[in-house]
């Protein structure tokens, strides 16, 4: 199953905001709705929106009655959410290819979903590979992660839930902890499904107790997904990655960023020049439309945060694994091709 495709002269994706409870797909033809669909998180996940981004452009190169209309609903999706790089960059892939026409931004689009699909893989065995470095003393793994970094997140197969899918299935896998991660519990309505459609052996968990599990010895490693990487290695991800971050480090358990060398933002130097998308202060006080807060309480509701290269472990991309921990950089550990050993990659 795919979570976002071209088909027919159109985008299909999964709504991801009826999760768990209905698995349907919508429809989406002109760029406004696709913005809609991006904004209230119909389709999220770093990897995906870079796909939604460069199909998006196809969309304006097919739809739009002039070359100023769009243009201006490029810029309006390229400026649809502002943390994700991966959003803003497949935008300006198949941006690039507009003077060939629509049949060249489609190629280009189409060629990005595909490369996401095969990125995944590499990123899966690179990192089940390093994990079971970092633990040799275990045949089976307990891995913590935090919000959604599988198939919903990407094209088909995930980042950082990419890795443990890979665990799994080599026989590999102890037990996945998920966080619930709030407040849009990305980890119970999405990660929970997707780790039971997989088989995996999985246990929920509240954010608030991660770090205190980690440090009772539950978890081997924590691997995380990232919406941007600093040059530095400062990560932005899902709200809630520092304090996992802060644990592992006091628990002496290893820390693991997985993304697409496309998350690597070169020209934002360190996490402080991370723009952090502020979210609606409803989705603090409600859920679901239940009000859980006073009438009139306020609310403070980043998206995201910002994880100090120096609480990583190492960063497992498509293409290399960078070892921070023994001092190695994004600019000093050049990416390698693709194929992996055993991975069926060329």
């Amino acid at each position: 199953m795919r979570t976002i495709d071209w088909i027919n002269g159109g985008i299909e994706l999964i709504d991801q905001t009826l999760l768990p409870g209905r698995l349907e797909i919508a429809r989406i033809e002109t760029v406004d709705a696709l913005i809609g669909a991006i904004r209230r998180l119909a389709v999220r996940g770093a990897p995906a929106l870079g796909v939604a981004g460069a199909l998006g452009v196809a969309l304006a190169a097919s739809s739009e009655p002039g070359p100023a209309e769009r243009d201006a609903a490029v810029a309006r999706l390229r400026a649809a959410r502002p943390t994700a790089v991966n959003l803003a960059w497949g935008v300006d892939q198949a941006a690039a290819c507009l003077p060939g026409g629509f049949p060249g931004v489609l190629a280009r689009a189409l060629e990005i979903r595909d490369d996401d699909v095969a990125a995944c893989v590499s990123m899966g065995v690179y990192g089940a590979a390093l994990l079971t470095e970092l633990a040799p003393a275990r045949d089976r793994l307990a891995v913590m992660t935090v919000c959604n970094t599988g198939g919903l997140a990407a094209v088909e197969r995930g980042t950082a839930l990419g890795v443990i899918q890979t665990l799994h299935e080599r026989g590999a896998l102890a037990e996945a902890l998920a966080m619930e991660t709030r407040p849009l519990l990305q980890g119970a309505r999405l990660t929970a499904w997707e780790l039971a459609r997989m088989g995996a052996p999985y246990r929920l968990v509240a954010d608030s107790a991660g770090p205190f599990l980690l440090a009772r010895g539950h978890a081997d490693a924590v691997v995380i997904g990232a919406d941007r990487i600093a040059a530095d290695g400062d990560t932005a991800n899902k709200i809630g990655s520092y304090a996992l971050a802060l644990g592992a480090r006091r628990a002496g358990v290893p820390f693991v960023v997985v993304a697409p060398e496309t998350t690597i933002d070169m020209s934002t130097p360190t996490g402080a020049a991370i723009a952090i998308e502020d979210r609606p202060a409803g989705e603090i006080t409600e859920i679901r439309g239940v009000r859980l807060a006073p009438d009139g309480a306020a609310a403070l509701n980043p998206a995201f945060d910002v994880t100090p290269h120096d609480l990583i472990t190492a960063i497992v991309t498509d293409r290399r694994v960078i070892r921070l921990d023994r001092g190695e950089t994004l600019a000093t550990v050049s990416p390698g091709s693709r194929a992996v050993e055993g991975s069926g990659l060329r």
